[in-house]
């Protein structure tokens, strides 16, 4: 079973993410648990947590099918002290309200050196940060999101991935969201079915489609391997729709939630139209 939604607003109060969803045809979302762009937020109220759990339950959307992203603000392998603590005590904050909330996934970008620290420290650190969430909050999964490679972010390369995943204590805490827009902007040339079938076997062989636990599916306005991150509608930009074809035809993207983050919400409900006429009858 293939899980297709969209990044949608939570505005009002996280349940309306569930009734968004819905209205577009979705049977998977991702969401904001707070303001992405604050560090602080109130603690979620019980009648919150209440809502979004019924509404999940009369909608049938399982954890399994549910993304929640953190806070663009965190830097898991930040070089100074203390925004790196800030960092830390921010992010186990959004695991915590994950776990009131029912959800056992929650999506990050890993971190950047700033240029004050090596690749293999920030990694460590980045590392070291899951290590800490992973101890201090029961259920939830940190999962990775791969990046552009956009300035100093660590991400870009499936090696950097792997290395995170390699020092995390509690493997079955850890997994990986791939970007196909950050993806391709990386240097992975998918832009056709075959060249896509590459770069998801060499996936499997340096991380493992064991820790794949979800997918954003976006098309890109910039070139291959620009490093730049810019998302596109998927029928249209620098990638074309041949990966999207290979990923609605192979099972190993099954039963993971596969998150719309392009730039017309108004047009979700045709893109998941679309990505589920790609399916194999």
């Amino acid at each position: 079973m293939k899980y297709v939604g969209a990044h949608v607003s939570a505005s009002g109060g996280v349940e309306n993410a569930v009734l968004r969803s819905v209205e577009i045809g979705a049977n998977a979302f991702a969401l904001f648990t707070k303001n992405q762009r604050q560090w602080k937020a109130p603690a979620l109220k019980a009648e919150t947590i209440e809502k979004f759990k019924r509404f999940c339950k009369v909608h049938q959307f399982s954890p399994d099918q549910i993304l929640p992203h953190d806070s663009y603000l965190i830097n898991l392998g930040n070089p100074e002290a203390e925004n790196l603590a800030k960092s830390r005590e921010a992010f186990i904050d959004e695991m915590q309200r994950c776990d009131q909330l029912g959800l056992k996934l929650l999506n990050f970008h890993p971190g950047s050196h700033l240029n004050k620290i090596s690749e293999k420290d920030c990694l460590a650190r980045i590392a070291e940060s899951l290590n800490m969430a992973i101890d201090a909050v029961p259920n939830v999964i940190a999962v990775i999101e791969n990046t552009a490679g956009q300035g100093s972010n660590l991400g870009w390369r499936f090696e950097h991935l792997a290395e995170i995943i390699e020092q995390v204590e509690n493997k079955a805490r850890v997994g990986v969201c791939l970007d196909t827009c950050h993806l391709f902007s990386a240097g992975y040339d998918i832009s056709s079915f075959e060249k896509s079938s590459h770069v998801f076997a060499e996936f499997s062989k340096v991380v493992g489609f064991d820790y794949l636990r979800g997918m954003h599916l976006n098309g890109s306005k910039t070139p291959l391997a620009s490093r730049v991150d810019r998302h596109d509608i998927l029928q249209d930009g620098t990638i074309g729709t041949g990966v999207f074809e290979f990923i609605m035809q192979d099972n190993r993207f099954d039963g993971i939630p596969m998150i719309l983050e392009t730039i017309q919400p108004e047009n979700w409900a045709n893109e998941i139209k679309f990505l589920r006429s790609l399916e194999q009858n």
